[in-house]
């Protein structure tokens, strides 16, 4: 899990955005403006986050100004803070600058979900630097290689397809709780057009199928008219 600050003063979306990251399993901060989100940036622990998501334009201190205070800041340090721009400047000239004053990548708005959600996963990997890639998961004997989109059970290596991936993913950073349909649809088909509930339905049960093996629990559980709950003990609706 990564600590993720996003600074937007577009409200509605930095908050939607924020709820997709935290779907993808991270611990994310809001900031509207560019004053708080600086405070934010001075608190321990140092340093305090693994990745900054900066709109460019903000009140107070603007996105350009906080990268490069950071960039000041970390001269000393022993890594520097991810930075991700995520502006409606869209000139050669203003990725230029942005770049310059120290963000590692730049995506105009409007994006795609997926992109941003493709970049965030890239800037946290390099950031990990070799051999500290994103962290796998596991649940009892079930492990998920996020980095190289298997799973093993048993020691069994199960290759997944590319949707069975990211449902798995999102049972296992979810353990425990009700997934309805609608939060699985926004995670596994985001930027795309929803599936009907028979598409989801054949979803899992071809992941069930995967996941199967003689003297293991079934993990996935259909909670009625509802959604999923992921673990090896179902508990009641």
């Amino acid at each position: 899990m990564a600590r993720i600050l996003l600074v937007d003063d577009e409200v509605e979306l930095a908050d939607s955005l924020a709820q997709h990251l935290r779907r993808e399993g991270h611990s994310v901060d809001v900031a509207y403006e560019g004053n708080s989100a600086w405070e934010l940036l001075q608190k321990p622990p140092a340093p305090p986050y693994d990745l900054l998501v900066l709109d460019w334009m903000l009140p107070g201190l603007s996105g350009l100004s906080l990268c490069q205070r950071m960039r000041q800041v970390e001269k000393t340090a022993s890594r520097a803070t991810p930075i991700l721009f995520l502006t409606a400047k869209d000139t050669l000239d203003d990725r230029v600058e942005g770049l310059d004053a120290g963000a590692d990548d730049y995506l105009v708005k409007p994006f795609e979900l997926r992109e941003l959600l493709a970049r965030v996963r890239a800037l946290l990997r390099r950031a990990a630097g070799p051999g500290e890639g994103i962290p796998r998961l596991q649940i009892g004997d079930l492990e998920l290689d996020r980095e190289n989109q298997v799973a093993y059970r048993q020691g069994r290596m199960i290759h997944l397809s590319q949707k069975e991936f990211r449902l798995l993913e999102y049972f296992m950073t979810h353990p425990g709780q009700l997934l309805t349909h609608e939060q699985i649809y926004e995670q596994v088909w985001a930027g795309e057009d929803p599936p009907s509930s028979n598409v989801l339905a054949a979803q899992v049960r071809l992941l069930r199928r995967r996941l199967r093996l003689p003297g293991s629990p079934e993990l996935i559980h259909a909670v009625y008219g509802k959604g999923y709950r992921f673990g090896p003990v179902a508990e009641d609706p």
